[in-house]
């Protein structure tokens, strides 16, 4: 009795993959269609350009802090329409840094900024509401502290504004400062790309929910106002904020032709805290969002494209179930008595054509797609630390903390990341993929006794938890040193 109500879970599980990853197979098309039709600006006048105000929130960022100033202030853009604040919540050496960069860029005739709050409240949300309170400029554009804007940025960016009094958004590409560091950041570069390069232009010229990507992007100060402004109750502040504008009826824009180079987190503790503050956060819109998304203007199947936006990161529990119940269907023979999913694992092509398409669309030489198996390792072994973190977000009652992305400044090979500042040791969830990995082991060797086909599946699992373990605890062992 409990094998079959297992098995009936695990089929509801796989139809539940399956149609997530539908949701894909629709960006793909829309994209193949719509891939040579981008945004047109008008041509506009400097006195038909909406002033801007750049915000740079930061909280103990002294590697990357200066770097990030001297560019925005570097800015090409009509100086009585060009405002920079500098929203510092720091508590080490990057406040001092801060005020220096700002002095300096005030006696070179920039109207820069730097703004302390009494507390850090709220986080960046909170940064960002008090900064805006200050704010007199039509726009605001928004840098995190390890990104480095072109001097042409705005220049390109802004006219698109022009188009329509209703653009609310107008959302750049993340591009990479130190994309061949480490096997780490050439895996995360994959999957970067492919949400950046095919899924946000397929969402953006399909007419389809998409949202801020945190940095990189340009708000109409109206819009936010409209749509109740910055808040901190997600962990995703600007997703949070981009679904209540969409629901406002405001448009976004995406312009995948203005690169904004980022830094990758070099080190897997790090990139794991990013991961799991995405995870949590998303999550947290689902559950704020889902239900005024179904009553919403939006067509039926606009509405369940937003529903699969808004669960990126709720579908990995039920990766991480369907992977936990396969050993003991085996070990209950009931493989046999399920339905023929083989049709539902046609589905799984699609995401490995948007990372493949996404590296050929970006680069002349895609070189970087020899790293897809590292990729694919890092996003399978993943599923324990995500879905604890999509768990947190359940609890709606309990204020989550905002753990910021270290970042080391770390954009050439003989940079060292684990003698400086911010470096993290591993997290428990390491001990949980050790364990992961001979559980799914355990599954590999029923696998061949009873269903060989499911062999692979398992060792994947197996090799990749015990990789990426080993991964971490490695790097933990050179901050060590």
């Amino acid at each position: 009795m409990l094998f079959d109500l297992l098995a009936g879970v695990y089929v509801v599980l796989a139809v539940l993959l399956s149609l997530f990853v539908s949701s894909f197979g629709v960006l793909l098309v829309i994209f193949l269609f719509k891939r040579g039709r981008p945004p047109r600006a008008p041509q506009v006048s400097d006195d038909e350009l909406l002033s801007v105000t750049v915000q740079l929130p930061l909280y103990n960022e002294q590697y990357v802090a200066v770097r990030l100033i001297d560019a925005v202030c570097s800015m090409d853009y009509p100086r009585d329409k060009f405002h920079v604040q500098i929203l510092d919540d720091s508590t080490d050496e990057t406040t001092e840094l801060c005020r220096q960069r700002a002095e300096y860029w005030q006696s070179q005739g920039v109207d820069c900024q730097l703004v302390r709050r009494p507390n850090r409240a709220g986080y960046k949300a909170g940064a960002l509401a008090y900064g805006l309170t200050l704010v007199q400029t039509d726009c605001v554009a928004i840098f995190d502290a390890d990104f480095v804007p072109t001097k042409d940025f705005l220049y390109k960016a802004m006219p698109h504004f022009n188009t329509s009094e209703e653009v609310a958004l107008i959302q750049t590409r993340w591009a990479h400062l130190n994309l061949d560091y480490n096997w780490l950041t050439r895996a995360q570069a994959i999957s970067i790309d492919g949400h950046f390069a095919v899924e946000q232009v397929a969402r953006s010229r399909g007419y389809l929910p998409m949202s801020m990507n945190g940095t990189g992007g340009i708000w109409r100060v109206k819009a936010i106002h409209d749509a109740g402004g910055w808040s901190a109750i997600t962990l995703t502040e600007d997703l949070d904020l981009s679904y209540r504008a969409l629901l406002k009826g405001w448009k976004f824009v995406y312009l995948v032709d203005i690169p904004v180079p980022g830094e990758l987190p070099p080190q897997i503790a790090a990139w794991k805290i990013q991961q799991a503050r995405w995870a949590t956060g998303s999550t947290q819109c689902l559950i704020r969002h889902a239900v005024p998304l179904l009553r919403s203007h939006f067509p039926l199947w606009k509405k369940f494209m937003g529903l699969m936006h808004l669960s990126q990161y709720a579908v990995q529990p039920v990766i991480f179930l369907l992977f936990i119940l396969t050993p003991i269907l085996l070990a209950g023979d009931m493989f046999e008595k399920l339905p023929d999913l083989r049709i539902i694992g046609v589905f799984g092509i699609i995401p490995p054509i948007i990372l493949i398409l996404g590296q050929t669309e970006l680069y002349e030489r895609p070189t970087n797609l020899l790293y897809f198996p590292v990729q694919f390792i890092s996003g399978a072994a993943i599923v324990l630390s995500n879905t604890v973190a999509v768990l947190k977000a359940l609890n709606i009652n309990k204020e989550l903390e905002f753990k910021r992305t270290p970042k080391f400044r770390i954009t050439d090979r003989k940079d060292s990341w684990s003698s400086r500042l911010y470096a993290l040791k591993v997290d428990w969830t390491t001990v949980g993929e050790l364990v992961l990995a001979a559980y799914a082991l355990l599954g590999f060797l029923l696998a061949m006794e009873s269903a060989p086909a499911l062999a692979p599946y398992m060792l994947i699992y197996a090799f990749s938890f015990c990789t990426f373990a080993y991964w971490n605890y490695y790097q933990t062992r050179k901050l060590s040193r």
